[in-house]
């Protein structure tokens, strides 16, 4: 073995020691800690704060939602007299006009009989049996459905109202039925922050009192009433500190209820001007760009970009969103620095947090505006906040004032709009919706994590986390979109009798997505085994779901480990595909606390910037195979090279036809050379897809590395690799080795895997050793003919 041959197998295994230390699952030790959800109990965050009958002024304040109530877990003598179906009961805050009798009421809520629920039901229901892992977590101080622990049946419902120690879940309900004194529900509860929200600007502050005054729709100005109301002090800001926020210029709306002495208390917020369809920025090209530029810089403010690849003017790309549209969400929030930060980071890696949501267009009712309302799929692993995995609205997630993040942490949402996802599909009254089918898997999802499979606790691992579930979520609605269409011949006659229709071009575009998709989410061609069994549990074949918390499963899926990664993978997929992007930015508002500052997240060892991009290459390389039209393309470049190479090398003298095959040889060439130096030339040096290279970038580091490449040739012969000199210095052979290097560039830039320019290397090299002479210029003698002719060389020269 030659001594670079060693300094390469010992940087790979750096890399991989790295890898197991940052990703391999920590013991959790049982140290006792006070759960941050209990500090934070403050007298406004108590149901019993605000009388169930509002006397609120409809002129100021708007319902968040028809059916609006809190959730309360009924206790075990209740479930044992019903414990045939997933039921809880709901106290009602808000509800429609047709049924404001039952405001203040406590009913019961459960499920529609559908067929689809049935299967959701039948999925997720588990009985509960707390584990020492989930013991050691909830002295970690992590919130754990406690009341539930013993339970034989626990449906998603229940999971929902006893996720926490008090029945405080308060929830929006969308498709409700009343009938038989029960409410049913055709979709799940949706969290939300109070029950009333408002539009308006701050005029002044004392203490924790606001004098506030309201949107005038009349005027389309902050000139209408003023009033005072209740903003209760609590870590992330003070009233102080909103009022002297940029973010606020627009004003703000706040979402509470009132207390018993009739006073507005606010729980949640929302700056308005990051829901108005009124981006800051508006970029028009197909290169997503670095959406956490500067993140530490901009503490207290707010942004929104619109990225359009097709649109001609600034005006054309902010008119192609109207009311109704739809849009994908990819959320990430990032880290928290400072000396009220978080905790050090392990390998200067900031993971940050993924999920998947889902926005629409409305009407504001106070401006008659467009805005965004954006509800979020938090597939969340207990905590010590008391943040639930279940569908969120952004004031809920984002501005509440008890657990909300947005005085917190960095915030970037990338909104989506591309019609072979965000449209729904009729084929003669069979619908199939993409975004629908998504969610439903995300519910099944975020269940899952709130029973814990059946353990209680849903822990963080390499291939368990936000990101890499939120994934699965994704893959198992895929495959399940292909099962239909594969199963139902409505479909496809629908799709042979009109082979023209914009629906069915659109549907071909979503057929080589959810492909793409696919070929990202298991990059080496191996599907997960607990996410294919998973997607058979819910087809009604497989068994109970599984989960695989080995490192080994999280490489298998490794481009969603990191949720920064998984961000910009969907993010630029679909902009290439030509999706129109609106994105969200919030730092830290309302800013003005200097213990901490916004920190954007990474990748992997993502603040040693050199070293973070050298493993992401290595890592998208090496876990990337080539397709079917990807190995007949570095065939193609392969016969090409043959056509230049051979002919040069015979006109020159330099190549002759000389057979001398050796088996140990054969298979030695694969790793040294070819793996080791395609490693460091196309491997290190050359940008992966991930990167987004320019091509001018990506020309510059082709011709870098060949250069390189040619210059190591020459100095391995002279210092390390003796047997190389003088050939490796012979003109003939570094023009060959250029026009090799050059090849293998090409195979790896079009194919994304560095396996076709390692193959393609190791081809060439063994055609010139066993065919061309090549053993014999190199004293690599096995044979007698070969001896006499490496004899007769030493002679003439």
């Amino acid at each position: 073995m030659r001594k670079s041959d060693g300094l390469v197998l010992i940087a790979l295994g750096i890399i991989c020691a790295i890898a197991v230390i940052v990703f391999h699952p920590k013991p959790q030790p049982a140290i006792p800690q006070e759960p941050s959800y209990a500090l934070s109990q403050s007298t406004g965050n108590q149901s019993s704060f605000y009388p169930l009958e509002q006397d609120i002024d409809p002129n100021l304040y708007h319902s968040v939602g028809d059916w609006v109530g809190r959730l309360i877990l009924p206790n075990p003598e209740e479930i044992q007299a019903n414990s045939t179906s997933d039921w809880v009961w709901f106290q009602v805050y808000n509800a429609p006009t047709t049924a404001q009798e039952l405001i203040g009421e406590k009913v019961r809520l459960e499920w529609q009989e559908t067929p689809q629920i049935k299967t959701y039901l039948d999925a997720v229901t588990t009985a509960i049996e707390f584990n020492q892992t989930t013991r050691n977590s909830q002295k970690n101080g992590n919130i754990h459905p406690n009341r539930l622990n013993g339970w034989s049946q626990v449906g998603p419902l229940q999971s929902l109202a006893g996720a926490r120690p008090k029945n405080d879940v308060i929830v929006r309900l969308e498709e409700v039925i009343w009938a038989e004194n029960r409410l049913k529900i055709a979709r799940s509860p949706i969290q939300v922050s109070g029950g009333f929200y408002g539009l308006v600007s701050i005029v002044s502050t004392q203490g924790e009192w606001l004098t506030v005054r309201h949107y005038n729709p009349e005027s389309g100005r902050f000139d209408g009433v003023e009033e005072v109301i209740h903003f209760p002090q609590h870590l992330f800001s003070t009233p102080q500190q909103l009022e002297a926020s940029p973010a606020g210029e627009a004003g703000w709306y706040i979402y509470g209820a009132k207390d018993k002495q009739g006073i507005f208390t606010v729980q949640a917020i929302a700056p308005r001007s990051l829901f108005q369809l009124q981006p800051d920025r508006v970029i028009l090209q197909d290169k997503l760009p670095n959406l956490w530029e500067d993140t530490g810089d901009r503490q207290g403010t707010v942004a929104t970009v619109l990225i359009d690849p097709e649109a001609k003017t600034q005006p054309d790309a902010i008119s192609a969103w109207q009311e109704g549209d739809r849009a994908l969400i990819l959320h990430l929030f990032g880290g928290i620095g400072g000396e009220n930060g978080d905790q050090q980071t392990i390998w200067a890696t900031v993971t940050g947090h993924f999920s998947f949501g889902v926005a629409e267009i409305i009407r504001d009712p106070f401006t008659d505006e467009l805005r965004w309302e954006i509800v979020y799929q938090q597939v969340y692993a207990h905590n010590p906040d008391g943040i639930i995995a279940a569908n969120a609205t952004w004031a809920n997630y984002m501005g509440d004032l008890q657990r909300g993040w947005l005085g917190k942490r960095p915030v970037v949402d990338v909104l989506i709009k591309l019609e072979a996802v965000t449209q729904d599909y009729n084929f003669d009254g069979v619908i199939i919706s993409p975004l629908q089918a998504l969610q439903q898997q995300l519910n099944v999802m975020m269940s899952r994590y709130r029973t814990g499979d059946g353990t209680g606790s849903a822990i963080v691992t390499p291939a368990t986390s936000c990101v890499q579930d939120s994934n699965q979520a994704l893959y198992i609605a895929i495959e399940q979109i292909k099962e239909q269409v594969a199963t139902t011949p409505q479909i496809q006659a629908w799709l042979q009798q009109h082979p023209n229709h914009p629906q069915t071009q659109r549907f071909q575009e979503l057929v080589t997505l959810g492909e793409e998709l696919e070929q990202n989410l298991t990059p080496l061609g191996v599907v997960r085994s607990d996410w294919k069994h998973n997607a058979e549990t819910l087809a009604g074949v497989g068994d109970r779901f599984m989960q695989d918390n080995q490192l080994l499963a999280g490489i298998l899926s490794w481009r969603t480990i990191m949720p920064r990664r998984g961000q910009d993978i969907i993010a630029d997929l679909l902009l290439d595909k030509n999706a129109k992007l609106w994105v969200l930015q919030t730092f830290q508002v309302p800013g003005g606390d200097g213990s901490i500052f916004p920190v954007a997240p990474t990748v992997l060892l993502g603040n040693i910037p050199v070293l973070s991009t050298l493993l992401t290459r290595l890592v998208a390389g090496l876990t990337t195979l080539p397709s079917g039209w990807g190995w007949l393309i570095c065939a193609v470049i392969a016969l090409g090279y043959a056509a230049i190479a051979i002919p040069f090398g015979l006109m020159t003298g330099f190549l002759q036809f000389r057979w001398d095959f050796n088996g140990v040889q054969f298979f030695l060439t694969l790793v040294f050379p070819a793996f080791s130096e395609e490693l460091v030339f196309r491997g290190l040096l050359l940008p992966s897809f991930l990167e987004n290279a320019s091509a001018g970038a990506w020309l510059f580091w082709l011709s870098l590395s060949t250069i390189l490449f040619i210059l190591y040739h020459p100095l391995n012969g002279r210092y390390f690799y003796p047997r190389g000199y003088p050939m490796f210095w012979d003109w003939r052979f570094l023009v060959l080795a250029g026009f090799l290097g050059i090849a293998c560039a090409v195979s790896y830039g079009v194919t994304r895997s560095l396996w076709s320019a390692v193959i393609l290397h190791w081809l060439a090299v063994n055609i010139w050793l066993f065919v061309f002479g090549g053993k014999g210029k190199l004293q690599l003698i096995s044979s007698p003919v070969a001896s006499d002719l490496h004899s007769e060389e030493r002679v003439e020269g």
